[in-house]
């Protein structure tokens, strides 16, 4: 048994060393093992979809294919998966080459030209080509496969843990938060829809002044209690304080503050019920 003095020199240690990395006191070198996490039935699956869909192209067929003001890069899918002309690039993460990819191994045929660069040069080029032959095959193909495109996000939330326990400098905490939520349905689709929203955050590349946006940012951000750590309303609360950092961050040609709005109403969303 440790001497009082030990003991108590021991916990101002653990005191001090938690203020200052704002992390929990570590509990040893390994990490905590994954927690059981909900299962979704195909229901729910459907549910999210329809819910990421709604967030993001409106929930219509025409919102499948669009290409935002203001941004290099088309936006397909009920995700708005990101794909990018040939010769450009940007911060945020290219998704829909991947999509595609995941696409071809559940068996639905891509044709050939989507698989390179996005065809489409510029904005005014693709809003031309709004009812083209190749848009409407693309909006086709995703309109029959809004369960895979969700699959494929809840695939890219669950590959986004390793990256992000990497980076984290609290990676117990961000363990914790992430098990804990996976524990309700609720609390998944808050991880599934924000992975895909804002990102997994791990990209040095998507940062404003040096501070990232994505779910890793969400997850250290929650409040530091285990009540709190499987609680959609902290989640909730947590993503808008990221959102509201980044814009405050955003260079101003973006003009990001016209989607903060819209941005917030969408975490008010985590609190609903699935």
């Amino acid at each position: 048994m440790k001497p009082p003095l030990v003991s108590a020199k021991l916990g101002i240690l653990s005191l001090l060393y938690a203020s200052l990395t704002g992390c929990a006191e570590p509990s040893g070198r390994h990490l905590p093992a994954s927690g059981a996490s909900a299962s979704l039935s195909a229901e729910q699956i459907d549910r999210v979809g329809r819910r990421i869909w709604q967030n993001e192209c409106g929930g219509t067929v025409a919102g499948l294919t669009s290409w935002n003001a203001g941004e290099d890069f088309a936006s397909l899918g009920i995700g708005h998966f990101i794909w990018y002309p040939a010769g450009q690039g940007g911060p945020f993460e290219e998704s829909f080459p991947p999509l595609t990819s995941f696409l071809d191994s559940r068996g639905h045929a891509v044709p050939g030209w989507m698989r390179g660069a996005c065809p489409w040069p510029t904005k005014s080029a693709f809003d031309a080509d709004k009812n083209g032959a190749r848009q409407q095959e693309l909006r086709a193909l995703l309109g029959r496969t809004v369960r895979v495109q969700t699959e494929f996000i809840m695939h890219r939330m669950e590959r986004a843990l390793p990256k992000m326990l990497a980076q984290s400098k609290c990676p117990e905490d961000v363990r914790r938060a992430f098990d804990g939520l996976k524990q309700t349905p609720e609390g998944m689709f808050c991880l599934i829809d924000y992975v895909n929203f804002k990102g997994e955050g791990t990209s040095p590349k998507e940062r404003y002044q040096g501070e990232g946006w994505g779910l890793l940012q969400v997850l250290e951000g929650m409040t530091r209690q285990h009540a709190a750590w499987h609680h959609p309303g902290e989640f909730a609360a947590s993503a808008r304080r990221v959102l509201s950092r980044r814009v405050a961050n955003s260079p101003p040609e973006r003009g990001e503050k016209r989607w903060l709005s819209g941005w917030h109403n969408r975490c008010e969303g985590y609190k609903q019920r699935l």
